[in-house]
């Protein structure tokens, strides 16, 4: 059982080391508050550092006016065997064996000083300091700032509330032993430590009291109605301390012959004789360590259950922040690839639908490129006026016999250049949405965040691979509309009705409205009113309305094809190619790089490496709690 307070000695000293030691000074659960402590409280001159020394049997601890304790001190006392040197070991220098306790004073007092500096300031960061000793009981006390009424100088004129504050902070906790040291020369109503003890402890269940310098009260009195608990009742006894007077201190009084004086007066004072046998520093010292080791055994469950909750939290929590990589060129290849191929199916799965952004890709095909092809200004270079343009151009000085096939050939290059708009937009409008998922899916890659440099460089070498892509897509797709300039589609043409190749003349014969032969009524020569040049004029505009026609119907073809040809395209020459080689050149210069170059893109965040560092060092504490704890010959 004495391997108890040990082992709540072993995770406190782990817990100071890794920032937390109590108080609500850490954002994550406390380890440190679910363990069972005793918090040594009291007024300043109340005997509290008397108190302690009598309980070590060495003098130790700083002396002075004013406000000597100014940092938490955990003290760990742990009995050894019968014989063997005392010795006192800090926290803060864990190979170093002091045997000579006034270095032990004086080391305290330098510590407190690198913390607080030469000022009369108070920090929460505890001292830790342990003592071997064949005189003392396996017993884990922590001394705090005397409380105080009035700020003296070179204090902050808040020194009064923060040092209640720190105290606070400690007793509150429903783990925490509180002793309660109050002085029996003064009235215990205006003890500062049962104060706030009633406070955060109302039922007593919590807290012990101590009487100190019963030696010093008026003659005449006596302290009795306090320590049978009838002036003030806990749940816990009253225990009365006689500690050095200042004289015996002067004069560097062996503690243990101090402890024989002490009993030796509870022995042979007529008030308090027949409380003898539980009055005493000794008896205070044993009594604790019998009550913390009782309380300690009964929150192992809950201790274990929050470490075990920790343990899971904290693998999560290092899952999210990633792994530590290795040092070597290799492992950090290995490490680069595998983040590398996590954007990958990141990227992927944005494509192929498992993540939103891919149906956007849809979107350009189902509906702006068909937009795009509605709006084409094919009523404007098709229009009569521009028909009788171009085709009478074409002719040249000749006006063509049958059907105008340069003409022809003019309307439709003419027509067909208009869809190299729609086609570069489809691609341009595709590589934007590419970029946006490259974007999307290296945000979305979790492990990635870790590396803020390979997150640039791979975000930089994949929007480089798109270029490539857009740029041979606009190739392809322009060598479609290209195609069809190239070589018209004569079949086409041929299945048109006979009558549209006609010449003018001839259609106006077959219209009804034929020149007049002679011997008619309007045969007159160049005089009279002859109706030829209307029909003439009408027949011609006929004609070119129906070239316009015939050419807006072949381009109406080439449109629906082009609307089916260019996704097409551009999903080979853009989305296949992000989907299957979006990183292959950056896959072949990583694997041209060094140690050091590798090393570079593998520069994590500073403050992400910080919070790493210590989560893996929380993680390495509970998990090492938990194997002293189930290794305990108690829990089985």
């Amino acid at each position: 059982m004495e391997s108890l307070i040990g082992l709540v000695n072993r995770i406190q000293r782990a817990c100071t080391a890794l920032g937390d030691y109590g108080g609500g000074n850490n954002a994550l659960s406390s380890l440190w508050d679910a363990l069972p402590s005793v918090a040594v409280v009291g007024g300043q001159s109340s005997g509290k550092s008397s108190v302690l020394e009598s309980i070590v049997g060495r003098d130790f601890l700083p002396r002075g006016s004013g406000i000597v304790t100014r940092r938490p001190l955990v003290l760990q006392l742990q009995q050894t065997d019968k014989g063997q040197q005392e010795y006192a070991e800090f926290g803060h220098m864990p190979r170093r064996k002091f045997t000579d306790f006034a270095q032990v004073r004086r080391e305290i007092a330098e510590e407190t000083d690198r913390i607080t500096g030469r000022t009369k300031m108070i920090s929460p960061v505890p001292i830790h300091l342990s003592i071997f000793s064949p005189n003392v009981v396996n017993l884990t006390l922590i001394d705090l700032p005397g409380l105080t009424k009035v700020a003296v100088e070179g204090q902050s004129e808040t020194i009064v509330e923060d040092i209640e504050n720190m105290v606070r902070a400690y007793v509150e906790k429903p783990n925490c032993i509180i002793l309660a040291i109050s002085p029996a020369n003064q009235d215990i109503a205006t003890s500062d430590a049962i104060k706030l003890a009633k406070e955060v402890d109302p039922s007593g269940e919590r807290t012990f009291g101590v009487l100190t310098k019963l030696d010093l009260m008026d003659k005449g009195t006596n302290a009795i109605d306090v320590l049978e608990g009838r002036a003030l009742r806990l749940q816990q006894p009253w225990v009365g301390i006689v500690n050095r007077s200042q004289a015996d201190i002067n004069k560097n009084t062996d503690m243990m012959s101090a402890r024989r004086r002490e009993q030796e007066y509870f022995a042979t004072s007529p008030d308090y004789g027949h409380l003898a046998s539980k009055m005493g520093s000794e008896y205070l010292a044993k009594l604790l360590s019998k009550h913390l080791e009782s309380v300690i055994k009964a929150r192992i469950p809950s201790i274990t259950a929050l470490i075990n909750k920790s343990i899971d939290e904290l693998e999560a929590e290092m899952d999210y922040l990633g792994r530590p990589i290795g040092i070597d060129a290799g492992a950090q290849l290995y490490t680069i690839l595998e983040l590398c191929r996590a954007f990958d199916k990141i990227f992927k799965e944005h494509l192929d639908g498992g993540r939103p952004g891919g149906d956007r890709i849809y979107g350009v095909f189902d509906h702006q490129l068909p937009a795009a092809l509605r709006k084409l200004p094919f009523d404007r270079h098709l229009s009569l006026q521009n028909v009788r343009k171009i085709v009478s151009e074409a002719d040249g000085y000749q006006p063509h016999l049958i059907a105008p096939e340069q003409g022809y050939r003019r309307l439709i290059e003419g027509s067909l250049s208009y869809f190299r708009g729609p086609a570069e937009a489809s691609v341009d409008a595709v590589h934007f949405v590419l970029k946006e998922l490259v974007r999307k899916s290296v945000g979305e890659t979790q492990e990635l965040k870790r590396f803020p440099t390979l997150q640039t460089a791979i975000a930089n070498a994949a929007t480089e691979a798109l270029e490539k892509f857009r740029d041979e897509s606009k190739k392809t797709v322009t060598r479609l509309v290209d195609m069809e300039s190239s070589y018209l589609t004569v079949d086409f043409f041929r299945k048109l009705p006979q009558e549209i190749g006609n010449p003018p003349a001839m259609r106006m014969e077959k219209g009804g409205n034929s020149a007049p032969t002679k011997g008619d009524k309007g045969d007159k020569g160049d005089k009279g009113g002859s109706p030829a040049p209307i029909n003439v004029d009408r027949s011609a505009e006929g004609h070119f309305r129906r070239i316009g026609s015939n050419v807006s119907s072949y381009v109406g073809m080439v449109s629906d094809t082009l609307r089916s040809t260019i996704p097409k395209a551009v999903v080979y020459c853009q989305v296949r190619q992000a989907k299957q080689c979006l990183l292959n050149y950056f896959y072949m210069q990583i694997g041209k790089q060094e140690g050091k170059q590798l090393g570079v893109l593998l520069d994590e965040d500073p403050a992400l490496m910080e919070k790493r560092l210590q989560c893996a060092k929380r993680l390495e504490l509970y998990k090492a709690a938990r194997d002293e704890i189930d290794s305990a010959a108690w829990v089985r």
